[in-house]
Order: C-alpha cells, then structure tokens, then sequence
C-alpha cells in the first residue's frame, strides 16, 4: 500500500469519526450526474460512462448502511431523458435494467421504483417492478429507484390520481377545492408515506436540481461536489455529510 493511499485513508476515517451521531440525515437524494463526460475524459464510450456510474451504486449504499442513512432516492434517468437518440438510450436501460437486478438479488435493499413507469419500454418497466416485488418487506435501506422521473410530472401525476380518488368517492370539484391542502397532495407523491429529504447530493459541479424531487426537496440542504458520478469517493460522500451536520436547518424560515 503506497502513502498515498495510506494517508486517504487516515483522511477518510478521521471524517468518519467527526460526524455528529445526532446529525446524520435520514433521507439522502442523489442526482447521479457527469457519466457522459466522465466518459468523454477517459476517451470510452458513453455506455461505458454509464457501466461505470452504474458500478458506483452499490458502493454509495454501502456507504450510507456505514452511517445509518434509512431512506436514499437515485435519480439514474430524467423523462427529459427519453428524448436522446436511441444509440444512447438502449444501452442505458439495459445498464438501468441490470443494475435494480442486481441489487434486488442481493436482498439488502427494499426498492421502490419512482416515476413515470408508463412512459418507459416494458422491459424496463417489468424489471423496476420485478425488483420492488422480490424486495418488497426487506429490511434495512429504502432505496427509491427515479427512473423516467421528473419533478414537475410527478405533481401533476399526484393532482390527478388525488382528483381520481375523489371522483369516485363522489367528491365535487367545488367540494375538492373547499378541503384539498398541502398533505393531500403529498400523500400521492411517488415518495408518500417516507420522509422528505434531508440532504441532496448533486455530482459533476452542475449547481440547479433539474426537476428532483421538486415538492420533497423545499427544506432539504444541497450539497454539490465536483466529481463526475463515477469518480465520486467515500470523502466525497462524509464531506457532504460533515458539511450537512455543520449547517442551522431552518426548514423555510
């Protein structure tokens, strides 16, 4: 083992052991960002960046079981996303497809697939919901698996399956818009039922959300780091985590 590796590793577990017990946050979203021009640096193929991100997955949950994160939400395709060429798209849904496979059979994680399901090809579709019925119940990390997401589509899906409801319960228009508020809305989130997000991690130096969790992420902290996602280290992840501890959340005031 060379210094160098010697010294990041002292590095690593003296950040480690900083962290406040009573500051970890439950929820952590991560927006896996920069495979394609990771891939472009290495001088590989776009596949290949994303072969690469998909690998740095499993190490990222790892990660979070280490420091008793309960909840994670990967955002691993946009619906903004369906829209590239099929050259590109293909190979990623099969890395997508291959990937909640592979983590369901390790029966470590409970997946709960987020988004727009409908609009994804079947096979992709059948292996997300494949992967949250042979990991339905398994305790340990909630991992919410955003593919074909988008944060404005989600609302709209929650306002419509809210006014669905109602509808058949025989609710008026007039009578909705006398009762609806905030928790109705939010109990048909693709995310009902778990906490908001703590904390955001965004990789590649790109400083916006994009769409994430548009609704959830109103008092979450962010934190953007300037590794490529296949690049992204453990320090990268317990710098997030230290910097998160060290903030006065204020949740909007």
């Amino acid at each position: 083992m060379g210094v160098a590796q010697v010294l990041y590793g002292a590095y690593e577990r003296r950040l480690a052991a900083s962290l406040p017990p009573d500051r970890i946050p439950r929820h952590v979203g991560v927006i896996l960002d920069g495979n394609r021009r990771w891939a472009r640096g290495a001088g590989t193929s776009t596949a290949h960046g994303h072969r690469a991100g998909a690998d740095k997955i499993s190490d990222l949950l790892g990660w979070c079981e280490d420091v008793g994160v309960e909840v994670v939400t990967l955002w691993l395709l946009a619906t903004d996303n369906l829209a590239r060429p099929e050259a590109e798209l293909a190979p990623l849904l099969a890395i997508i497809e291959e990937t909640v496979a592979e983590l369901a059979a390790t029966r470590r994680y409970q997946l709960h697939p987020v988004g727009a399901l409908d609009l994804l090809p079947d096979s992709t579709a059948a292996a997300l919901k494949s992967a949250a019925d042979a990991t339905r119940g398994v305790p340990g990390l909630l991992v919410n698996v955003a593919v074909g997401y988008g944060g404005r589509r989600e609302i709209a899906d929650a306002v419509r399956a809210l006014l669905h409801e109602h509808a058949a319960q025989g609710t008026s228009i007039e009578e909705l818009a006398e009762i609806i508020d905030l928790d109705h809305i939010a109990a048909h989130l693709y995310t009902s039922g778990q906490p908001d997000p703590d904390l955001v991690i965004r990789t590649s130096g790109e400083q916006r959300l994009s769409g994430f969790l548009l609704w959830q992420s109103a008092h979450s902290e962010f934190y953007f780091c300037e590794a490529y996602w296949p690049d992204f280290r453990k320090v990268d992840f317990l710098r997030a985590l230290r910097s998160y501890a060290e903030r006065h959340r204020r949740f909007g005031g």
